[in-house]
């Protein structure tokens, strides 16, 4: 007798995106098929859901559950100064560009549980520029956000992130920006006071301000072509002249209507508006 779970169809798929927009007005239709099936069912056989109706009526009846359903399909992986050089050309070459001016807006899209958002908050202190910074981060997911915005991580992470953090560039002791908590890391509440952390959906929400800085590292690998040149366009228009965009290891703009406006850093994934 066979007991394995059936599979869920990509119509079923289509079916539970459809309620995630019409219900609570989260858009997942532009996301990779395949990426976001894969997770749906990692879920259903997780939580051992009895049959595709009752899953779905749990998604669409129960906040809790919807939540949890949310934060399994986005994907939130990340640590601090991933990617070590990226962020020593941030340390080296962007950030003493706009230290001229006389105030830094950031914008760090997809900021999942903010770990990104200290590393550039640490940044901009060792170069005097915390104090007339102000870093948005933002995130679809509001359970990653209420996580972020507390500023403790693992302690078990530590000793990997000090490491990142010297290859960065980083010269002084890391454990200075932090305290001991039991087994958290509490980063010091100077380093928050300028990061504001908030929702907002890169595939339906609009433009809020107007940033020198954007960030969105390792998402649009996760849309469809259409989407990432929505997303993309979305951020042109929340770019001043000359600001720079930065985007993950897999990503590119140089497909996308904005591309022309852009000239790429060389090395790394950040480009500077040049029209």
């Amino acid at each position: 007798m066979n007991l394995e779970l059936p599979l869920i169809t990509d119509g079923q798929v289509e079916i539970l995106l459809t309620d995630l927009l019409e219900h609570y007005g989260y858009d997942f239709t532009g996301y990779s098929k395949a990426s976001i099936k894969r997770r749906i069912l990692r879920l259903y056989s997780l939580d051992k859901a009895l049959s595709f109706a009752e899953f779905r009526y749990r998604i669409n009846n129960d906040t809790f559950y919807f939540k949890r359903f949310v934060e399994q399909i986005t994907v939130n992986v990340t640590e601090m100064f991933r990617d070590p050089l990226f962020f020593k050309t941030l340390r080296e070459v962007v950030l003493p560009k706009l230290g001229t001016y006389p105030f830094i807006r950031i914008w760090l899209a997809g900021c999942s549980t903010g770990e990104e958002a200290y590393s550039i908050s640490i940044i901009l202190k060792e170069l005097n520029l915390l104090h007339k910074s102000l870093i948005y981060a933002t995130d679809l997911n509001p359970i990653v956000l209420e996580k972020a915005s507390q500023g403790m991580f693992a302690m078990s992470q530590m000793k990997q992130y000090s490491e990142n953090y010297i290859l960065s560039g980083g010269v002084n002791d890391f454990s200075s920006y932090y305290t001991a908590n039991y087994s958290l890391a509490k980063f010091n509440d100077e380093l928050k006071s300028k990061l504001i952390f908030s929702t907002h959906n890169l595939v339906s929400d609009h433009s809020f301000n107007e940033f020198q800085l954007i960030l969105c590292r390792n998402v649009l690998i996760y849309f469809d072509r259409d989407l990432q040149h929505k997303v993309l366009s979305l951020f042109d228009d929340s770019l001043e002249g000359l600001g720079y965009l930065a985007l993950g290891t897999k990503e590119t703009l140089d497909f996308s209507p904005i591309s022309p406006n852009y000239k790429r850093i060389p090395a790394e994934k950040i480009w500077r508006k040049v029209s």
